[in-house]
């Protein structure tokens, strides 16, 4: 949820009196019906509880069975889906009876960061990247949103994409491509589905600090060298992408659609 305050301009003076009491945005998913990728661990994991919290119904989708049913011991309410997306024709058969979905987040994603200078990018990173961050939004939206336009009651989507998607990064090739990719999904979606009131946004964020970030940037010369190109100074807590994803996909921004949104504390500013 987001506080917000009142605001006074400069100096001249307000002649309304003070909120009698703090004003909160509150977001409900009731009688919404929501579907998450890699939804096993980090961000989407978060989502996901996010969701439920919110009155959500919530289907889940991870290619690793074991975070599935911790998840199903820690929220008993949500459907799960076992399958690894970057495999197109599995991931159709696992949606063939998934029924209806109201709001979508791809966050599913694969990183192997790898240097192009002495040709160490091989045709299996490559195939990696794009299998699972652009090929499964492609196959899993078009089959979400195209059921959404068939039912007539809108919708909305966030793909989990990175400040890599606009920003070169050393040994990043084949992610930024992926994640520039990603974005390029986005506005398209956002063009073509648009008309049916289907909504579809992209966050960017920077690194975030999940368990897996922590072990990627343990090298204090590594994450000092990212730290330095951030104006804020620290990296994402795995809530402000969540607060940043929870408010797409709400009524709250349903004027927003085909946004790429960085949320790097002015990475991209610099």
């Amino acid at each position: 949820m987001a506080v917000i305050p009142s605001v006074t301009s400069g100096t001249r003076k307000s002649t309304r009196s003070p909120p009698s009491k703090t004003t909160v945005m509150e977001i409900s998913f009731s009688e919404k019906r929501a579907l998450v990728t890699g939804a096993g661990r980090g961000i989407g994991k978060e989502v996901v509880k996010r969701l439920v919290s919110s009155g959500a119904s919530v289907v889940v989708i991870s290619r690793t069975a074991e975070n599935l049913q911790q998840l199903k011991s820690e929220l008993p309410s949500v459907e799960t889906i076992c399958v690894d997306i970057g495999d197109w024709s599995a991931t159709k058969e696992a949606l063939k009876d998934i029924g209806h979905i109201d709001l979508l987040v791809n966050n599913a994603g694969y990183a192997k960061l790898t240097p192009v200078v002495g040709a160490e990018v091989t045709e299996e990173d490559c195939d990696n990247h794009f299998n699972v961050n652009v090929k499964a939004i492609v196959n899993i939206t078009q089959f979400v949103a195209n059921r959404m336009r068939e039912r007539g009651s809108g919708g909305s989507i966030v793909n989990v994409s990175s400040q890599a998607g606009i920003a070169a990064l050393k040994d990043h090739l084949i992610y930024c491509a992926s994640k520039a990719a990603v974005d390029s999904l986005t506005k398209v979606f956002a063009l073509e589905f648009g008309p049916y009131n289907i909504r579809t946004n992209s966050v960017n964020p920077t690194v975030v600090w999940t368990d897996m970030a922590k072990a990627g940037w343990s090298d204090e010369e590594k994450k000092k060298g990212m730290l330095s190109k951030i104006p804020l100074g620290r990296f994402c807590e795995p809530s402000e992408v969540v607060d940043t994803i929870v408010y797409l996909l709400s009524d709250k921004s349903a004027m927003i659609n085909g946004v790429v949104l960085p949320i790097d504390g002015g990475f991209l500013a610099c």
